[in-house]
């Protein structure tokens, strides 16, 4: 049976993009705590935590999705924690995004997870155990204007985390989706700079957030040890969230609002460059 959330106890982890950012964090508060964790990312190699392995991983292959596995069975002897935690940030304006962009930002975000869940789901159901932490973005729940690429992805892992939390509970497998707001990290370093104006924009909120990874990572493990569905670990994506749900009108004002922001700030660096 499940670990029970007041006493968890050792368990081993598997983190994805787990060399920067949110997924360093986690993979941190997890070896720290005495968990055995298999820290992966895409470099040959990486700093991990104190008493954490390392392996290489393309979340968009197959191949090596299976090799992970591999490791798993002959390393730790099975697994509790799968974190698909590795994202790409995207953001921009329709028309300015092509269809490699779609291409990359759907592979990488929807794609690298449901190559995670297809790989361990049927070693969990074979444990009768097992939980599957897919990290989404409150950007999955409310959907702003010029983050077309990114909101579309991360409501698709939403979508799959609330099929597969029914799906799987019959064989005694949780799911949480992490959904929060903006937090200081190095996720922009993904951007390409597509649409240089919301890529700023976007930077800007992501340097200037309450919050660090350390502290969001926190909160996120403690949910999970809860074995909580839905993750909002921070105060602004609870907000915009329930305010989405309880008060429709103010939030579609709010977004379209934000739609002639951008749609003026649009005007005026066009205006700068003739």
């Amino acid at each position: 049976m499940p670990s029970s959330p007041s006493s968890p106890g050792p368990r081993r982890v598997l983190v994805t993009g787990g060399a920067s950012g949110l997924g360093a964090a986690l993979a941190a508060r997890y070896a720290g705590r005495g968990d055995d964790v298999l820290v992966t990312d895409l470099a040959a190699h990486a700093d991990v935590p104190a008493g954490a392995r390392y392996q290489r991983l393309d979340v968009t292959s197959e191949t090596d999705w299976a090799a992970a596995l591999e490791r798993v069975r002959d390393d730790l002897g099975g697994l509790d924690v799968l974190v698909n935690n590795a994202g790409v940030a995207a953001g921009g304006r329709i028309d300015r995004l092509d269809a490699a962009h779609w291409r990359r930002v759907l592979d990488v975000n929807v794609l690298g997870v449901v190559h995670g869940c297809r790989t361990f789901v049927p070693l969990f159901t074979e444990q009768g155990t097992g939980h599957l932490v897919n990290v989404a973005s409150v950007a999955g729940l409310v959907h702003p204007p010029a983050m077309t690429s990114y909101a579309a992805g991360k409501a698709a892992v939403v979508a799959l985390s609330e099929s597969l939390r029914a799906e799987l509970a019959p064989y005694g497998v949780d799911v949480s989706v992490v959904c929060p707001s903006f937090f200081r990290s190095d996720l922009a370093a993904s951007l390409r700079g597509e649409d240089p104006l919301v890529e700023q924009l976007a930077t800007r909120l992501i340097t200037r957030a309450p919050l660090g990874a350390d502290e969001v990572a926190g909160r996120v493990v403690a949910a999970v040890d809860a074995r909580r569905f839905l993750v909002l670990p921070d105060r602004t994506a609870r907000l915009v969230t329930w305010g989405k749900r309880l008060a429709r009108p103010l939030y579609d004002r709010q977004m379209a609002a934000a739609g002639r922001r951008i749609h003026r700030a649009g005007q005026d660096a066009a205006r700068e460059r003739a």
